[in-house]
């Protein structure tokens, strides 16, 4: 069910509401993606909050579904001083040429695509040999906890008004079977209630020196 209006107001409300969430992500996202350089692919940026921790080096290509988020992607950009591409494309069909990208940025992302093996292996064939996957995700909660069990009480209804998003997924596995060639990561409670639980860290492609 589409509800009218609702993909141009997505990156609106990302643009406007998710300051206290970016405030207390940013240690965290400094850390991650403060490093990256050379190509920098970034899967559903909606409005550009990780821009502002890219060195000014990078070449980021952003490739988001929404072409409502275009205005604000741009602006982010040339507010970081990033030179940048907007691509409209998905996670599981990223318009990116193989072996190109020196890294993959998605954040809060792979809860909302249709298919999480699909978007890891397009991962994979954009990055480069050794290239690095940056993630940052809210997750399933443990099996058998009050959390786990409203998460998939709320799945159905959650689904529709949270722009496709799972709030019970095993992201952490799924990316550990992935294929990559090593992959750290550290799980945490971000304050978001029912999405609270969290992972963050980084995959490495095949290829990378020993």
């Amino acid at each position: 069910m589409a509800i009218p209006g609702y993909k141009r107001l997505v990156p609106w409300m990302l643009a406007r509401g998710s300051g206290p969430y970016e405030r207390w992500m940013a240690g965290r996202k400094r850390r991650l993606l403060g490093e990256l350089s050379g190509v920098v692919v970034e899967i559903g940026p909606g409005a550009g909050a990780n821009l502002r921790y890219l060195r000014s080096d990078a070449t980021w290509i952003g490739v988001e579904p929404n072409p409502y988020a275009r205005p604000y992607l741009e602006r982010a950009a040339g507010d970081a001083g990033v030179a940048h591409e907007v691509r409209e494309g998905s996670a599981e069909r990223l318009p990116v040429d193989s072996a190109s990208a020196d890294a993959v940025i998605g954040t809060l992302v792979l809860c909302s695509v249709d298919d999480v093996a699909g978007a890891l292996r397009e991962i994979r064939r954009v990055l480069k040999p050794g290239g690095r996957y940056v993630f940052i995700e809210h997750v399933a909660a443990p099996v058998g906890t009050w959390r786990r069990r409203l998460q998939r009480w709320v799945r159905p209804l959650w689904h529709v008004l949270a722009d496709g998003c799972h709030p019970d997924r095993e992201t952490l596995q799924a990316i550990r079977t992935a294929g990559f060639a090593r992959v750290e990561a550290e799980e945490f409670l971000a304050p978001l209630g029912l999405v609270a639980p969290h992972i963050a860290g980084f995959a490495v492609n095949e290829g990378a020196a020993s």
